[in-house]
């Protein structure tokens, strides 16, 4: 039987996000238009990796004026040396299941070993 995930799928999309440029500074609404999360979900995935230490939040030094100033995001080597295991323990799980998986063109099973009817 396989271990619980470390890490929720969506969890796993803002890592991926942030891995792309993972010493680069993002902001959460660029990170939520690029993962497609809402912000009552990406926040708090945040915060908990944060408190994991995984990523570092800090204010934006200099706003744009008329804006309020915005946390950015980025990872920290830990964050990092976890984002790159778990998306690649993902990537692997996922190839795994692709493999059990029935090759393409081919019928789909359906139910217990029954013969699915004939579509005339």
């Amino acid at each position: 039987m396989r271990s619980r995930p470390e890490f929720s799928p969506q969890t796993m999309s803002v890592l991926a996000a942030l891995c792309e440029q993972s010493s680069a500074w993002q902001h959460g609404y660029a990170l939520a238009r690029q993962t497609g999360l809402k912000s009552g979900t990406l926040y708090p995935i945040l915060i908990r990796l944060a408190d994991r230490g995984l990523v570092e939040a800090c204010w934006q030094d200099e706003p744009t004026p008329g804006r309020p100033r915005r946390h950015l995001y980025r990872l920290t080597a830990d964050g990092t040396a976890s984002a790159t295991a778990a998306l690649a323990e993902a990537g692997l799980a996922e190839a795994e299941l692709a493999s059990t998986q029935a090759r393409p063109g081919a019928s789909p099973r359906r139910g217990r070993g029954v013969a699915a009817p004939a579509v005339r």
